[in-house]
């Protein structure tokens, strides 16, 4: 679960600002504590490390035994060694690990419960803050002693059926303090736990200037009305291969010439395979990102939790200044889910703290099928403010792309035609309205004129 990670950071962190910390460890040795801060790169040499077998040669006198059985020793001679230890260290800050084997000393519940009332009772008289572990290993809820407790904190670990596992952190009391409830993900890692608190929207509202973003595309900022909107969230959806991710590049790459900053998060591409494909289409990205102006992440779904997702984006708009964000695609997204009941409730908080921020957020979403019907795996439209719909349609043995803006809830008035697509070297171009054929979103059109309309930007 990362407790002895948590509990050892605790104290390290009081010894870099000058307080005496101690760890009291009836569970673990001094050599696996120092394993774990090996790990990490830790010096435990600030801290005080008091292990069970120097209470064990204390109270029996015998140096010789490999096993200790807890429930031979009575339980009030090992806290008075305890006590007698904390007041030679006299600490700030106390680790006590574990409860579990001062549960089993203890042997029952009644004067388990008065040997922890007597141990707060005396952390408190010293003014010393004190972190009892507990391994949960007990048949039943252990609500008397998180009575006793100013702070309850939970560590959870799931386990996916595929890729790593998720852990996650929940502060369940803490008295007389305002905290931030929810589960929040953290990882563990060298150096230590890292939490990622839970996005919350509201109260990050900052002042922008609203206005249009123009595309550099003509046609398509015609179709929109003026453009993309500062402040809005833009979903761009499709059969894969026609286009959305193309565009998307295209807004970051317009961005950059800007000097706006831009961050993508790719899930379904390699950097070398997008920055390889963007080139051929007339968009070199790489000057703009050597430059700092576009910043792309691969992610792995398989190793990352949307609470670190969320926290870098949120790092990188508070921070950084990024004016624009790609997720390309939401099915990866999806994919990093630990439930899909989720992800509606997370990505409604992390777009409306972009909208916030007067970002102009760009989502891709992948439809399956090709022609015909399109599905989608969730339907998140009504996130979007803006959607652009790409469509495959048949024109005579060929096989063409079309545009549509579906809807468009920010000012100005967009179009409701349909439009040929074609990519190419040039990037992108779009022709007049295909009022000569009937049913271009299905895939299999009919058409009613004397000739295909010629594409123009």
């Amino acid at each position: 679960m990362g407790k002895t990670t948590l509990a050892l950071q605790f104290l390290l962190e009081g010894a870099r600002g000058g307080e005496a910390g101690l760890y009291i460890t009836l569970s673990e040795t001094k050599e696996e504590l120092e394993m774990v801060a090996a790990s990490h790169g830790w010096d435990l040499t600030p801290l005080n490390l008091f292990e069970l077998s120097s209470i064990q040669d204390h109270l029996l006198g015998e140096t010789d035994h490999t096993f200790f059985h807890p429930s031979e020793v009575e339980l009030n001679r090992i806290t008075k060694a305890l006590l007698a230890e904390i007041e030679r260290v006299n600490p700030v800050r106390v680790v006590f690990d574990s409860l579990s084997e001062m549960r089993l000393l203890a042997e029952t519940s009644l004067r388990y419960r008065r040997q922890i009332l007597q141990l707060k009772q005396f952390f408190a008289g010293r003014k010393a803050t004190a972190l009892f572990l507990d391994d949960c290993t007990s048949e039943t809820d252990d609500l008397q002693i998180e009575s006793l407790a100013h702070g309850v904190i939970s560590l959870h670990r799931f386990t996916s059926d595929y890729g790593t596992a998720r852990r996650q952190i929940n502060i369940e009391k803490i008295r007389g303090v305002r905290f931030q409830e929810g589960r929040h993900d953290l990882i563990l890692e060298t150096g230590g736990m890292v939490v990622f608190p839970r996005l919350i929207a509201a109260g990050n509202h900052q002042s922008f200037k609203r206005e249009a973003f123009l595309s550099g595309i003509t046609a398509l900022d015609t179709m929109l009305g003026g453009g993309l909107d500062r402040g809005t969230s833009n979903m761009f959806m499709g059969a894969p291969g026609t286009g959305k991710s193309t565009l998307a590049i295209r807004y970051v790459l317009t961005a950059a010439e800007r000097g706006e900053k831009s961050q993508m998060f790719i899930f379904d591409e390699t950097i070398g395979i997008l920055l390889n494909r963007a080139g051929n289409l007339g968009m070199a990205l790489e000057p703009h990102i050597k430059s700092g102006l576009i910043d792309i992440r691969q992610i792995d779904p398989a190793e990352i939790s949307p609470g670190e997702m969320a926290h870098h984006i949120h790092r990188s708009v508070v921070e950084n200044g990024t004016r624009m964000v790609v997720i390309d695609s939401i099915n990866g997204y999806l994919n990093a889910m630990p439930a899909e009941r989720f992800l509606n409730l997370q990505l409604h908080e992390l777009l409306t703290f972009l909208n916030q921020q007067g970002v102009i957020t760009i989502m891709v979403l992948a439809q399956q099928g090709l022609v015909g019907t399109m599905q989608s795996t969730v339907d998140l439209t009504y996130l979007a403010d803006t959607v652009v719909l790409f469509r495959y349609y048949e024109d005579r043995g060929a096989v063409k792309q079309a545009m549509s803006i579906i809807k468009k809830r920010s000012g100005g008035k967009h179009e409701r035609t349909i439009r040929e697509m074609t990519v190419g070297r040039g990037g992108i171009d779009l022709g007049p309205a295909l009022k000569d054929m009937q049913g271009v979103l299905t895939g299999v059109p009919i058409f009613h004129g004397n000739s295909s309309p010629d594409v123009k930007k």
